[in-house]
């Protein structure tokens, strides 16, 4: 399949999203000392932070997948928005850190306000 100038955009938006939940899946598997931290307490108060943090792993994972492949690209970036806004607000204190996530919403819900979602279209036509 070709790719046209015109999904570039998309195309450059998926990919980036898709680094930074894949980073922090796996740098959390490796290193979650580094990441329980950032948990918001009203989960980890009910639930075994270790847990919790596989949990929101695998969850990451399945978004990065999901804008790598071009799966429902709308809900997945509004899902991403939605998860790095969750993170900035149960973490403001530590805003100095989380600041940057806002333009990562920012370039989620770009991504999801895109007119096809950032999907790639088959530009065969047939006869």
């Amino acid at each position: 399949m070709k790719i046209t100038r015109d999904q570039v955009p998309q195309l450059l938006l998926r990919a980036g999203l898709a680094v930074i939940f894949l980073y922090a899946a796996i740098s959390s598997f490796a290193n979650p000392q580094d990441w329980v931290g950032y948990l918001p307490p009203l989960l980890t108060d009910h639930v075994d932070s270790d847990t919790v943090l596989h949990i929101f792993s695998v969850y990451e994972v399945f978004l990065a997948v999901c804008l790598l492949l071009g799966l429902y690209i709308r809900y997945v970036a509004v899902l991403c928005a939605a998860t790095l806004a969750g993170i900035v607000f149960s973490n403001f204190s530590l805003f100095q850190i989380t600041f940057r996530d806002i333009a990562l919403i920012f370039s989620a819900l770009a991504l999801a306000a895109t007119p096809d979602g950032g999907a790639q279209k088959n530009t065969t036509q047939s006869s």
